[in-house]
């Protein structure tokens, strides 16, 4: 058999390594656990924030106690609990109902390992 027949004969085999396959599914694994903690803070922002804004929308001419019965009840629907009716900063700029929050909420993401996000909203936004 000559050297050109060896080579013909034998096919280089392509493909995925185990070790690389382990490494591939280890990070997708600590993304989607990331993403498992990290996703429901951030809902719950954006439905403290979808309300801030319906509210500033619906009752320019509303009272700070109207705003904060409406922001109470509108709690009690979307079951959010990170920011209380009182812990609203309600103001009026020009003609405009101003509504406000801050406020830092802490992942525990493994073991001791935590994360810090600070959340801020507007209803001028």
């Amino acid at each position: 058999m000559s050297t050109s027949t060896i080579r013909s004969t034998i096919r280089t085999q392509q493909g995925v390594t185990i070790t690389s396959l382990v490494i591939v599914l280890v990070v997708a694994i600590f993304v989607a656990l990331l993403g498992f903690k990290l996703i429901p803070p951030y809902i719950e922002y954006r439905a403290m924030k979808g309300a801030i804004q319906a509210i500033a929308r619906e009752r320019q001419t509303a009272t700070v106690n109207d705003i904060r019965r409406a922001y109470e009840s509108r709690q009690a629907i979307d079951d959010f609990q990170s920011v209380k009716a009182a812990d609203l900063d309600i103001s009026k700029q020009g003609n405009t109902v101003v509504i406000a929050f801050a406020y830092r909420k802490e992942v525990a993401l493994f073991g001791n390992i935590g994360l810090y996000i600070d959340f801020v909203a507007t209803s001028q936004e």
